[in-house]
């Protein structure tokens, strides 16, 4: 079967994938966008989403990513519900594979997103965007007046507490050490804020909560000391994990540019990657902000880029 050739390939479908596939289209560039194994990316699995502008009275995580993907489509942009499984950018047109269906493109736009760490626990899935979170600027409004929990000992954990203590009245780090691994600044911003408690050498065995009638709600974790074997419950409201993001980049490892945590570069203040014709957006090459608007904001700065790029090769 022969390869589908097209101008431009999205991979990935969260906000910085399908806010490409808007600017790619509007361009005439017929964008087709790989869906992935997870369309919509990470706010599929959040709840109510009240930081995106233009919704003010807030809207769910998978209502926002429908309405972006059918703007997208309203001018051309073509979905397919498919994950990529390998790729191929030493030569042009640039190769992609979904298991063995083949397509070519003249420029890729990889918008991959990045993954939150998470314990493994089934009752972790269960309660995910119901209590349990892993990004406190997104998510932390909701427990004002609330006590919760945010696993974790380094820099991403204390910072994940220390904003939540805006609206939550206690927050507890659980940490399976003694002592944190964050830098000392962290620590003893930390150990200064009266909202801040510490369960020491303890690890989460179990998330607890209720469904009552579908309606799902964390109630308490419970927790076992690692030293002594001591297990016990501690009641709160919500858990944050705040123990770092992982990078989608498998699929590009020897063939895009990385920094040290696996996150993809991008050429100065662009969205170009060490290969020209190939650009990136979103959590995937951002390990600081990630945000859904900031993510949407560099869809737009790759579909651009893309749209130049071609111009200049002639090619548009």
């Amino acid at each position: 079967m022969p390869a589908m050739h097209h101008k431009v390939v999205i991979i990935g479908s969260g906000p910085a994938g399908l806010t490409a596939a808007l600017y790619a289209a509007r361009a005439n560039l017929t964008p087709v966008v790989f869906e992935g194994i997870q369309p919509g990316g990470q706010l599929t699995i959040t709840t109510e989403v009240e930081n995106f502008p233009g919704f003010p009275q807030g809207i769910m995580g998978p209502d926002l990513m429908d309405v972006i993907r059918q703007q997208a489509q309203r001018f051309g942009a073509q979905p397919l519900f498919a994950p990529v499984t390998r790729v191929d950018f030493r030569t042009r047109p640039f190769r992609v594979w979904s298991d063995e269906e083949e397509h070519t493109a003249d420029a890729v736009i990889v918008a991959t997103g990045a993954s939150a760490k998470l314990l493994g626990l089934p009752s972790e899935r269960e309660y995910l965007g119901f209590g349990v979170s892993a990004c406190a600027t997104c998510d932390g409004f909701f427990f004002k007046g609330l006590e919760v929990v945010v696993v974790g000992g380094g820099d991403t954990a204390i910072e994940e507490a220390t904003y939540l203590t805006r609206f939550a009245t206690k927050v507890t780090i659980v940490h399976r050490r003694d002592s944190l691994r964050a830098s000392k600044i962290m620590q003893e911003k930390a150990g200064r804020n009266p909202k801040i408690s510490f369960a020491w050498n303890s690890v989460v065995e179990e998330i607890l909560g209720r469904n009552d009638s579908g309606k799902r709600a964390v109630t308490a974790v419970r927790l076992r000391n690692v030293k002594t074997g001591a297990v016990s419950e501690l009641r709160t409201d919500g858990v944050f994990m705040g123990i770092g993001h992982r990078p989608n980049t498998d699929l590009f490892v020897g063939q895009l540019e990385m920094d040290s945590l696996g996150y993809l570069v991008a050429q100065g203040r662009t969205t170009r990657t060490n290969i020209p014709g190939v650009f990136v957006a979103g959590d995937v090459a951002d390990s600081v902000y990630r945000q859904a608007v900031s993510a949407a904001g560099t869809g737009c700065m790759a579909a651009l880029d893309a749209e130049r790029w071609l111009q200049e090769q002639g090619e548009e």
